[in-house]
């Protein structure tokens, strides 16, 4: 019996929320289809009905993962006031937690280095990621000038990237959280 529109939609959003979770946490090339399917309950088979490779799964996952993202910052940022909504955004995404939760943590940070080589479909929806990010940190920068504000955020995501990716990579407890703090620190400074 096939489906209705409204259970193939439910079915391909299901795989989209699983294919971000997996790729965050094991990586593109590592997370097959298979694993991606018997994840969100499906067999492999049904994949192509919803898409037509997994370049357009990565690329798709990559957008939903910035949602997921986009949205814990905002909300991190509509607690607090002014500038402090700058720091609280650092605060929330230079931390231990986002480190030890790749799985849904920001996409640049888990898949950056894959991400450079994907297709241009993924690239567009990882730089895609990147402008909604700068245009949160942009908004609560503090700055009266738009091309001042949002040097300040390209600057701070970077930082902030570079800060959570590394403190993965870091094998020492110590030095990966000082990692953190220290970045946190320069980026307070702002």
């Amino acid at each position: 019996m096939r489906k209705s529109k409204v259970e193939a939609a439910e079915t391909r959003r299901r795989i989209i929320e699983v294919a971000a979770r997996e790729f965050r946490l094991k990586g593109i090339h590592a997370t097959g289809l298979t694993d991606v399917m018997a994840q969100a309950g499906l067999t492999q088979g049904g994949f192509y009905r919803h898409f037509e490779s997994k370049d357009q799964l990565v690329a798709e996952a990559c957008a939903e993962a910035t949602r997921d993202v986009v949205g814990a910052l905002e909300t991190a940022a509509s607690q607090s006031d002014g500038k402090e909504g700058f720091k609280a955004i650092v605060e929330a995404y230079v931390s231990a937690a986002h480190r030890d939760t790749a799985a849904g943590g920001c996409p640049l940070a888990a898949l950056g280095s894959e991400l450079a080589r994907a297709d241009e479909q993924t690239r567009a929806a990882a730089s895609q990621t990147f402008n909604e990010l700068v245009d949160v940190l942009a908004k609560r920068a503090g700055r009266r000038q738009q091309e001042a504000a949002r040097s300040d955020a390209v600057f701070a995501l970077a930082a902030m990237v570079g800060a959570v990716t590394l403190s993965r990579i870091i094998g020492d407890p110590g030095t990966s959280l000082a990692v953190l703090q220290d970045v946190k620190q320069h980026l307070g400074a702002m």
